[in-house]
């Protein structure tokens, strides 16, 4: 409520009432609403935080906090990038190195899969930029559960490679007699006749007629697992498992260059060609094994005859002549 203001009238001896000037009310009227104006533009200033009101510990943090959205803005090309690297890796470990050494591609829900059950993210939320956090948390795990899956592929790929190239150096390969030491490939695999019954009889590897004394080659890498004349009609012979199935044969020797249980490599001499056994002439019975089953020893020379070589060699094993043991 206004003030009422008095003054003392000498002329009459009484008080009178102050009656406030027309021009005066309208400059009060306009000082108010000035003032009220002022007041809610700096409650807007304040609510809507205007730098200019701003102490420096909060200019500083609004400058910290900036950093901070620029580095997850970082973080997340970053990201991208690995993503980038890790699908090409996944791409090619799938369809190149798992099918050349005939692993089983893995599925892409087990490379992308994500983590469900109770919530990982809880002590994250809260915050202004919980949002953020929370994502680039979440795609920083997946790509590192990515990593883990892809690294142990890689393991994998790389285990498979070394077995493969044992694989490849113990199949048999190679001629197990020089081809200047040969004087004819004598005998093939399949029906021939028997030199002592001469009646038609399956024989079950290639025989090579040298002299005595020739050297023998081991044909793969492998173990020797005999070396004795206790088989029948073999006489002095050579028994390599080479593993995966594999076993050859050398038999008829004239004397041995190893011992049982002694590992060879492809191209190590192991012994000597003779005529011993069941025999007309010094020669080399050669036979290949897999799974338990004889099988064609012309089918294992790509290691060491040309291609005109094996034409001959190949001419000279389908003839049904006659075998020497």
């Amino acid at each position: 409520m206004t003030k009422v203001k008095y003054y003392y009238d000498p002329d009459t001896l009484s008080y009178r009432k102050i009656e406030p000037k027309k021009s005066k009310k309208i400059r009060n009227i306009l000082l108010f609403g000035a003032g009220s104006m002022l007041s809610g533009l700096l409650g807007l200033l304040l609510l809507l935080n205007v730098n200019v009101l701003n102490t420096p510990k909060e200019l500083s943090l609004q400058r910290e906090l900036k950093n901070y959205e620029l580095q997850f803005e970082i973080l997340g090309r970053k990201m991208e990038q690995m993503d980038e690297v890790l699908a090409n890796i996944e791409e090619r470990d799938n369809n190149i190195y798992r099918i050349y050494f005939e692993a089983n591609p893995i599925p892409e829900e087990q490379r992308r899969a994500g983590f469900g059950g109770v919530n990982r993210y809880k002590s994250l939320e809260g915050f202004n930029n919980s949002d953020m956090i929370i994502g680039a948390t979440r795609r920083m795990e997946i790509i590192q559960k990515q990593m883990v899956i892809q690294s142990k592929s890689l393991d994998e790929i790389t285990k498979l490679a070394a077995e493969k190239e044992k694989l490849l150096a113990s199949i048999p390969a190679i001629q197990p007699v020089n081809n200047e030491e040969l004087t004819r490939m004598a005998s093939g695999f399949g029906w021939r006749s028997d030199p002592f019954t001469k009646a038609r009889k399956m024989h079950w590897g290639m025989d090579f007629t040298a002299p005595r004394g020739t050297p023998i080659y081991a044909s793969g890498d492998g173990k020797i697992s005999r070396a004795d004349n206790r088989a029948s009609g073999y006489g002095k012979h050579i028994r390599l498992e080479h593993g995966y199935g594999y076993m050859t044969i050398y038999a008829h020797l004239s004397r041995y260059n190893v011992k049982v249980g002694q590992q060879v490599k492809r191209g190590d001499l192991i012994g000597f060609v003779g005529s011993t056994g069941r025999s007309e002439a010094p020669h080399l019975h050669y036979e290949v094994w897999k799974d338990a089953e004889r099988i064609n020893p012309i089918n294992f020379y790509y290691g060491s005859l040309s291609a005109e070589e094996f034409e001959n060699m190949l001419k000279y094993a389908n003839q049904e002549n006659q075998s020497l043991d």
